[in-house]
């Protein structure tokens, strides 16, 4: 019988549009680390917030990934279809009493500050109704060590994080902690810009009994001014050659890339990225964690 994978990774990006050069450095950076050590790689589109997907944008997605030979396993994972799933999550949480119904609305969360203080936390005010439910947060998480960039104190960014929003749908935080936990995911590679949500993650999945995987935090892309590039702020799509793709997507990981393979296929690229992953090369040689697209 063939041996288990004792690695297992995954890219989780939206169909909110196609992959942009951002997106990329996440695809790339999981691929390599799941690969080069004998692992499978998932793909899930994280489609939970359906407001945001645009049409068309899934397939686009697979057509990109294929196009630089990124190779998944398995079926794709989509959100949208399983909301019975966190369902069953949240009202393991509600039974705990490890969530609190919340009454707030943004323009007044907007008024509080950009940490929301607790003001749900011992009930909800006379005449207020429910219209979310939160993750009830402690003051301190206990430290965890990322993969790039060691020992990390990360507490709660935006306070105790909402799991189920006033529009009914469910948030990021609980439908990717349920689906990693379902999928055996055992080392998660993303972008920086996640950094400071996984004390929170790994919190919640300790409510849910879930085990934690490794967390490494690759370098964030930013536009000129400064922003970090995402479909929701309509930053460019990738539309450039997989060869180059791969070339400026490994440099901007700190890698030296030969002049020989310029303009090589996608496979190439691949196959000789996994080949020095194999030998000992580091994925991610930090220089900063911010990136801005005029360095590519």
């Amino acid at each position: 019988m063939p041996s288990t994978p004792t690695v297992t990774g995954r890219f989780a990006p939206s169909p909110s549009g196609p992959l942009h050069a951002g997106s990329l450095i996440a695809a790339v950076g999981s691929y390599l680390s799941a690969r080069s050590q004998g692992g499978c790689w998932r793909l899930r589109l994280e489609d939970v917030d359906e407001g945001r997907v645009r049409a068309g944008a899934a397939d686009a997605i697979l057509r990109q990934l294929e196009a630089m030979a990124l190779d998944w396993d398995g079926p794709v994972l989509t959100q949208s279809p399983r909301k019975a799933i966190y369902q069953e999550a949240l009202t393991a949480l509600q039974t705990k009493g490890m969530v609190y119904p919340c009454a707030c609305t943004r323009q007044e969360i907007r008024g509080i500050g950009e940490r929301y203080p607790g003001v749900c936390r011992q009930g909800l005010a006379s005449g207020r109704q429910t219209r979310s439910w939160r993750l009830r947060v402690p003051d301190t998480l206990p430290l965890w060590e990322d993969r790039f960039h060691g020992w990390q104190d990360t507490p709660a960014p935006q306070g105790d994080p909402v799991l189920l929003r006033a529009d009914e749908y469910f948030a990021y935080i609980l439908a990717c902690v349920v689906d990693d936990g379902e999928q055996g995911i055992s080392e998660v590679i993303r972008g920086g810009d996640l950094l400071t949500l996984t004390g929170v993650q790994r919190y919640l999945q300790s409510a849910l009994e879930l085990p934690y995987p490794q967390y490494g935090h690759l370098p964030l892309l930013c536009n000129a001014d400064g922003r970090k590039l995402s479909k929701s702020l309509d930053s460019p799509t990738w539309a450039g050659e997989p060869s180059q793709a791969w070339e400026e997507t490994l440099r901007l990981l700190g890698w030296m890339t030969p002049a020989g393979l310029h303009g090589a296929p996608a496979v190439e690229w691949r196959d000789w990225a996994l080949s020095r992953m194999a030998g000992g090369q580091l994925l991610y040689r930090i220089t900063s964690l911010a990136t801005t697209a005029e360095q590519r």
